[in-house]
């Protein structure tokens, strides 16, 4: 096929308002799955861990393996995806993640339970990576639409699942209120295979050709991913550790053990309102750099209250650091897509940076527990991550400069 006819065929196959819709209907029921199987074990962990008679160890376990599942699925999906097609990758993992759920919950056993969240959590760790190219490949004139859409689904559905999950268990019991949510992979499941059929594989689509920009690109030594991954894993752990323990760290400061929950609720709740500011503004083509930076001055303007101003102010230091969190990892979605030429690009750039990313945010709980155990108080791991978050700020300028992944300008 000629370059003519390659670029005629990538531009027109994304315009029809049909795609759009199909593409952002699939893309919200996907991101419904991602996040909420692994929130609804964190409100319930006491419950199933009576249930099941396990350690504490082994629910630490259980909450350590989506990091590393997400790490491992961001570095071989790329090539699964480039070698089956994005969307036949996605639905497989779409039907494992619906099996895991039904795994962990039909099969009560510590090793059932593990299997389960071990297949649903990599699966998810695919879809992480695969969202951006297959946005970008379908609907590449609304990518920070679709993208901030997609990622405010993600936290919404998280955000309602952690919610509801405890007092449903008391209702219907703890496997069925963990293995309701299946539905929603079911529904996801269907509408992935309509979307396949109706639109083809991705691998029968025409790409950039390489006249456009490099397509020999090894992300592995590109500059530009390797700052986006520092970006990415450095608000992943800052994230998770907030997540694991911004409560105690309030009692610690004085604040009641009901009022350092609701901090904890403050942090998770600024999601929403953070990625549709993100989005809004992006759209109207307010300048990405600048919204970089600012996300991650209040990551440092977060942690800094926490650690040493007033904790009458505890709500506005929690919610700062919630909404630098999000706008950081939205902006890095986004960004893969709009950094790179082609769809397979835009895979390897995400599975790539996820991959470090993901691996990064894994030391964050494990070693803020480690170095509270060892010195009694959170100010050193408080300290170490204040130094982290303003190393970011550097990094959020240097990644957000109008250039492509292999370092051209835009």
């Amino acid at each position: 096929m000629s370059t003519s006819s390659n670029l005629s065929a990538s531009s027109s196959l994304p315009s029809s308002r049909f795609t759009f819709w199909l593409v952002l209907c699939a893309m919200i029921l996907l991101a419904t799955n991602m996040r909420a199987p692994i929130v609804a074990l964190g409100s319930i962990a006491p419950v199933v861990k009576d249930a099941l008679d396990i350690s504490e160890f082994q629910i630490g376990w259980l909450g350590a393996v989506p990091m590393l599942s997400f790490a491992v699925g961001a570095l071989i999906s790329p090539t699964i995806g480039k070698r089956f097609g994005l969307e036949n990758t996605l639905i497989a993992m779409i039907g494992l993640l619906t099996v895991g759920m039904i795994i962990r919950t039909a099969i009560p056993t510590w090793s059932g339970f593990l299997i389960g969240t071990l297949l649903l959590t990599l699966a998810i760790g695919f879809a992480n990576t695969l969202a951006a190219p297959v946005i970008k490949q379908r609907t590449p004139q609304h990518i920070p639409l679709i993208t901030g859409l997609f990622s405010l689904t993600m936290t919404t559905a998280a955000g309602i699942v952690a919610g509801v999950v405890l007092p449903l268990s008391e209702q219907v019991g703890w496997q069925w209120a963990l293995g309701g949510w299946t539905i929603l992979g079911v529904f996801a499941f269907v509408i992935w295979l309509f979307l396949r059929v109706r639109l083809g594989s991705s691998n029968h689509q025409a790409v950039i050709p390489a006249a456009l920009g490099s397509s020999d690109i090894s992300m592995w030594r590109t500059t530009f991913a390797w700052q986006i991954a520092i970006f990415m894993g450095l608000q992943s752990l800052l994230f998770y550790t907030v997540a694991s323990f911004l409560p105690s760290i309030w009692v610690s400061k004085g604040l009641s053990a009901v009022s350092a929950g609701q901090m904890g609720s403050v942090f998770q709740f600024m999601a929403p309102v953070s990625i549709l500011s993100l989005t809004w503004l992006v759209n109207r083509g307010r300048p990405i750099q600048a919204l970089a930076v600012f996300a991650a001055v209040l990551n440092v303007v977060g942690i800094l209250g926490v650690s040493y101003l007033s904790t009458d102010l505890a709500w506005l230091w929690s919610g700062m650091m919630g909404m630098g969190c999000s706008a950081i990892f939205t902006l890095s979605m986004m960004l893969f897509s709009m950094r790179t030429y082609t769809t397979n690009q835009a895979s390897e750039l995400s599975g790539m940076a996820q991959a470090v990313g993901y691996v990064i945010a894994f030391f964050g709980p494990l070693g803020t527990g480690w170095l509270h155990e060892m010195t009694g108080s959170w100010n050193m791991p408080l300290f170490i991550m204040l130094i982290l978050m303003i190393v970011n700020v550097v990094i959020a300028w240097l990644v957000s400069r109008p250039v492509m992944v292999d370092g051209k300008y835009i």
